[in-house]
């Protein structure tokens, strides 16, 4: 007997009219009387797999017997789907098929492992929770001193006097709680905080948008009626609202005498662009930390430093740049004074050059108004008092340096002392001068005796013992702080974002559906923000819906006449 084979798989696609969708939505042109409609068609296909009859010798072999399978799908089939002699999918021994469901639980398995993280991670208890941890470790580290030696740390957290009965150095240290912001507890904090935003804009907001992007067609009156605000307009066309609906900023579709319409689709947007933002306060606020340069110096007037042996890196993200070779030269330092005779402000010309001597930059800083030159920024924060400039007996100039005096709580005093006689005996005296700024120096003499007062510059003398003493110049010293900081232009695009973001936010999204019932419209719609101002929208946008009257000659009889 032959054996009569149908091979290979044939796939029979019915393109039937009847199987084909009419959803054709129409874009509303109120300046034109046509309609553009998007159409588009789908098609179910059969499939048939193998139809093979077998000779006897066939039928008795147990372990194969005719089979037949019709699978009816809306696509083609895989070519892993094919079954028979030449697949060998669907027949095989016991162990295979084993090993066949073991892997495919597995794979099943490490598909739904992504799910359940992401599950866990958008959780909002959890992402307040990240976030409260991120705000109690930043105020942590606004309590403990940052960038300090260990030493400052041993005595001021002892293992004998713990603060809180258990907070010693030793959680400082271990933690990285002296360099808070750049500490495996903190980034690893943000870190989570960043994939619970990921994933919550993955998993929540973004789906939002696909769903208020669809157009969502209500078929029947109860369905319209039933949205937060609805009405119905007895004679009215549905194609005059949407005309109506769009002079009023909305995107209006039209489906048969099905209509909807909607406007704010940026405030759905909004939640995505504000996670997004905070991703980049967090990116830029990272890179500042693991990644800047950090450095304080105070220099007197009249010399030199070059910034990288001022500069340190925060973090293992810290990069040096080409301007790390910048010498940096004090012109002057200055300071302008109250009339109590207080310090207002104080001032630093700088000077920077390059490997080359050249000077590439000149600008005269102060509080508040800092230099900027290569991403390195050079702020004044302090002062010093650096030393005293006199002539004695019209000799000189001499330079006392000045050293401070760490008296009278926070206020700065600072002294010096001129030999007389011989300086290499041992109980050498001499004349005391101390000044709290750099305007006025008090003189005493060998006893400690008050002298007098003058003013650098004055060139006024003093007679203390038969010496003659002329204050000349008070050297002041500028204290300076630098910094690189790569993440503050991120940090500020992302602060901009957020308030843009935040705003667009509270724009509503309003949705309109309308359907055409002989000549009677029901209208109903719902908004997300806007609840007590969309009502009173809607009714003025109905009550600019034409009415629609019959002529009147339909109206008039026939005259007949006589």
């Amino acid at each position: 007997m032959v054996a009569l084979t149908l091979s290979p798989t044939k796939t029979l696609f019915l393109n039937s009219h009847l199987l084909h969708s009419t959803f054709k939505p129409h874009f509303i042109n109120p300046y034109s009387t046509k309609t553009h409609s998007l159409h588009s068609s789908r098609f179910l296909s059969f499939n048939l797999v193998t139809c093979k009859l077998k000779s006897p010798q066939d039928i008795k072999n147990k372990d194969k017997d005719i089979s037949k399978k019709i699978v009816l799908s809306e696509a083609a089939p895989s070519l892993a789907e094919k079954g028979g002699d030449g697949g060998g999918g669907g027949e095989g021994n016991g162990n295979g098929e084993v090993k066949a469901k073991s892997g495919g639980n597995l794979m099943r398995l490490v598909k739904r492992f992504p799910r359940k993280v992401l599950g866990v991670l958008s959780n909002l208890p959890l992402a307040i929770g990240e976030m409260f941890a991120v705000a109690a470790l930043m105020a942590l580290g606004t309590f403990i001193d940052q960038g300090e030696a260990p030493d400052f740390y041993f005595q001021k957290y002892p293992e004998d006097n713990p603060v809180l009965g258990f907070f010693t150095w030793r959680w400082v240290l271990t933690l990285g709680f002296d360099h808070m912001y750049s500490s495996p507890v903190f980034l690893g904090t943000l870190v989570l905080l960043g994939a619970s935003l990921v994933a919550c804009t993955y998993t929540t907001q973004i789906p939002l948008v696909k769903v208020a992007r669809r157009w969502n067609f209500l078929d029947s009156s109860e369905a319209i009626r039933k949205q937060e605000y609805s009405d119905t307009l007895p004679r009215a066309s549905v194609q005059d609202l949407g005309v109506l609906l769009m002079g009023a900023g909305y995107e209006v579709f039209l489906k048969g005498p099905s209509l909807y319409a909607f406007k704010g689709l940026a405030g759905r947007f909004a939640p995505i662009g504000v996670h997004l933002a905070m991703l980049l306060i967090m990116a830029g606020g990272t890179l500042s930390a693991a990644g800047s340069f950090r450095g304080s110096v105070t220099v007197p007037q009249g010399l030199n430093f070059v910034v990288g042996d001022v500069l340190g890196p925060t973090g293992f993200l810290s990069t040096p740049t080409d301007a790390f070779n910048t010498e940096v030269h004090i012109n002057r330092f200055y300071m302008d004074y109250y009339d109590s005779g207080e310090v207002s402000q104080f001032y630093t010309d700088l000077s920077l050059f390059d490997l080359d001597g050249k000077e590439i930059m000149r600008k005269t800083i102060s509080v508040n108004d800092p230099l900027r030159y290569g991403g390195i920024t050079i702020y004044q924060t302090d002062w010093s008092f650096s030393a005293l400039q006199i002539l004695k007996d019209d000799e000189g100039p001499f330079n006392l340096a000045m050293a401070p005096i760490k008296i009278n709580g926070d206020k700065k005093l600072f002294g010096t002392f001129l030999p007389v006689g011989d300086a290499e005996s041992p109980n050498v005296k001499g004349i005391s001068m101390l000044a709290r700024d750099l305007q006025s120096i008090v003189i005493y003499d060998l006893e400690g005796k008050f002298s007098g007062v003058r003013r650098p510059g004055s060139k006024l003398p003093i007679d203390i013992d038969g010496s003659r003493i002329v204050i000349v110049d008070a050297i002041g010293s500028s204290g300076l702080d630098l910094k690189t900081d790569p993440g503050v232009p991120i940090v500020y695009a992302g602060f901009g974002a957020l308030m843009l973001t935040t705003c667009i936010s509270f724009l509503s999204h309003s949705r309109i559906w309308a359907l055409q019932d002989g000549t009677m419209v029901v209208v109903g719609g719902k908004t997300n923000r806007a609840k007590a101002e969309f009502p009173e929208e809607m009714d003025r946008l109905l009550d600019r819906v034409p009415e629609i009257v019959e002529s009147s000659r339909s109206k008039e009889p026939d005259n007949v006449s006589g």
